[in-house]
């Protein structure tokens, strides 16, 4: 049952991470003036496939423990939230709306991992790589913003 689950999982976090497939980065993003700490193209889809494999497992385990249901629903609610940033930020290039959809992850995840770890602390680990990379999303954001002020969404 937990590799059913496990792939249920997975399907629902590769759908989310569909959306860098139908608004890739493109020019727009190339162009803009980014802090030298930004990680380099490669390591994007590293780091999602890793971190969706963890989420998958996070949510697989949990779902199969009593008293599952506030953690699932955080996990269903930062999944959407993670649905959502890509298309906001670049297929409609409004960094700013970008950086409250990413405030809005940070606090979901940051809620799901606690409400996963009283569930089952392997589940609530598997959320920490996920916390961090959100927290450096945001600040990559963040930044982005702050050097491009005039850059104006088409």
């Amino acid at each position: 049952m937990f590799w059913i689950l496990f792939l249920i999982f997975l399907l629902a976090c590769f759908a989310a991470g569909a959306t860098g497939g139908m608004f890739p980065p493109g020019d727009w993003y190339r162009s803009l003036d980014k802090p030298r700490w930004t990680p380099p193209d490669w390591v994007f889809p590293v780091a999602w496939t890793t971190l969706y494999l963890l989420m998958a497992f996070a949510g697989a385990r949990v779902a199969l423990a009593p008293d599952n249901g506030l953690a699932l629903a955080f996990w269903a609610l930062q999944i959407a939230l993670n649905t959502l940033w890509t298309p906001v930020f670049f297929g409609l290039r409004r960094m700013r709306a970008g950086l409250v959809v990413l405030s809005a992850l940070w606090l979901a995840v940051a809620a799901c991992l606690v409400a996963l770890w009283q569930v089952d602390a392997w589940a609530g680990l598997a959320f920490v790589p996920y916390l961090c990379w959100v927290s450096v999303a945001w600040a990559l954001n963040l930044s982005v913003l702050r050097r491009n002020p005039d850059v104006v969404p088409v």
